[in-house]
């Protein structure tokens, strides 16, 4: 209790310009750094929003190949700079505060939430879902960074959230590091839904924090079909560009 109080009255400097954050809402990151988190606006695969290196592409090799079970992902910016940092004190470091900042960037392209999100057009949703974390995961980190963006989002739209309607029941090895074909082999059979009856028909937008190779977000979107859902909308705070 001590430490939370220290770290309260005095809080690190910004771990991106050293100044000092001023703004405990988004400390450690100074109001300047938070600021400079912008949109991404280069070319983007039209389905998974990956970004592309030619103006001229409209859909990914990946998503030609194998068409995912969304409709659209998209992700607010790319996983640099101040937001990968504060998607990281949020996710590593348990600064649970910087949830609804974070979610509030993803609104930033259109004031109007029920016209745009991540600067894309999504109709109206049913329900939000956030990818879940398995429980001893969950466990160790004591909060899903993704329930808390869901929760974020879902008050600002008026949308309902179901944070246990779908489940990961195989406790994969982590991410990092694994190739896009190794990611979808290591998340194969490792979501559930454990309510059809609730997304029956339903729109559905899932939300997750990173979008790397998209691996996760395709084996939920999946899993959701496959259960009886109908469209699913896919936001991310950040991509990260992985292969």
């Amino acid at each position: 209790m001590i430490g939370k109080l220290l770290r309260i009255l005095f809080p690190e400097p910004c771990p991106i310009c050293n100044n000092p954050p001023k703004n405990h809402r988004i400390a450690p990151i100074c109001p300047v750094c938070w600021e400079g988190i912008s949109p991404y606006t280069g070319p983007i695969c039209q389905v998974c929003g990956k970004p592309l290196v030619s103006q001229e592409s409209i859909i990914c090799e990946e998503c030609i190949i194998d068409k995912p079970y969304f409709k659209i992902a998209r992700g607010f910016g790319l996983y640099d700079g101040a937001l990968k940092k504060a998607i990281n004190l949020l996710k590593y470091q348990g600064i649970k505060r910087l949830s609804k900042p974070l979610c509030d960037i993803i609104f930033r392209i259109n004031p109007a939430p029920e016209k745009s999100l991540c600067g894309v057009k999504i109709p109206d949703v049913d329900l939000i879902l956030p990818v879940p974390l398995h429980k001893k995961r969950l466990m160790q980190r004591e909060f899903n960074q993704s329930a808390l963006l869901a929760n974020g989002i879902g008050k600002r739209l008026g949308v309902k959230v179901a944070i246990d309607c779908l489940a990961r029941t195989k406790n994969t090895i982590p991410q990092v590091g694994l190739s896009g074909k190794e990611r979808r082999q290591n998340l194969k059979g490792a979501f559930e839904v454990r309510n059809k009856n609730l997304i029956h028909g339903k729109t559905i937008m899932l939300i997750d924090d990173v979008f790397t190779t998209g691996a996760t977000v395709r084996e939920c979107s999946k899993v959701l079909k496959k259960s009886g859902a109908g469209d699913i909308y896919v936001i991310t705070l950040a991509d990260s560009g992985g292969d």
